[in-house]
């Protein structure tokens, strides 16, 4: 049974608290001002993790029968969205908090025998009510990151840097054209007569740029020349 474990859930409470500290940081003019995000604002960065915190609420319920979709009907994830971007920075930082609280509740009412109940996500795609936690630490330290308010993918901690490497690197085949190796720092060699390109760096700036967070300005290639490109991923 997918019980996520007691140390996946302090590590989601974690950097909750240390997004509501950013959050707590900004001024009206801050949540008003670009994020790295191309055309969202800091308030829809905001907006949206509060959003996705409630989403998950809707699938956490289907552990108890309820069949609410993630994200309501249509485009309301849009236009959830688009509504509360041009909040004042003290009505986002409440909402990102009475979120989280609301998150962290009906996480706690789970029954144990539950954790494998399939759940709808988002476009349809089918995973056990057990991947919860894992994608709710990705949305916060990700989109944290989005914020350009100073926490970058230098921040995340080494255990989440390495496991949403894992996860992106699992993903590429389904991304990229083009083959090429991703080497992280401190693992072994590739084979020198690897034929493709290997791609070298830290789990965090890796992690950050197969995510589109980074430029990959940190990370080598052998043989020389330009990273490969990647499409937009979350």
């Amino acid at each position: 049974m997918g019980v996520p474990s007691d140390d996946l859930t302090r590590d989601v409470d974690a950097a909750t608290s240390r997004l509501l500290d950013t959050a707590a940081s900004l001024t009206d003019d801050d949540v008003r001002a670009p994020s790295i995000l191309p055309g969202w604002t800091r308030g829809h960065v905001l907006t949206h993790i509060a959003r996705n915190a409630d989403a998950l609420v809707n699938l956490l319920g289907w552990a108890h029968g309820s069949r609410e979709p993630m994200y309501g009907r249509g485009d309301a994830r849009e236009r959830d969205i688009e509504a509360g971007a041009g909040r004042p920075a003290d009505e986002q930082l409440a909402d990102l908090r009475a979120s989280a609280d609301r998150y962290t509740a009906a996480l706690q009412t789970v029954p144990a025998d539950a954790w494998d109940t399939v759940v709808e996500w988002r476009g349809g795609k089918l995973q056990p009510l057990h991947e919860i936690p894992w994608k709710r630490l990705v949305e916060v330290e990700v989109h944290h990151v989005d914020l350009g308010a100073g926490y970058s993918c230098e921040d995340w901690p080494d255990g989440f840097s390495a496991g949403l490497l894992d996860q992106l690197i699992q993903g590429l085949p389904q991304r990229v054209e083009g083959a090429f190796t991703v080497h992280r720092k401190g693992d072994p060699e590739p084979p020198a007569d690897q034929p493709r390109p290997v791609v070298t760096g830290s789990a965090a700036g890796l992690a950050g740029w197969l995510s589109g967070r980074t430029s990959g300005d940190d990370l080598t290639v052998v043989p020389s020349g330009e990273l490969p490109h990647l499409p937009a991923w979350i």
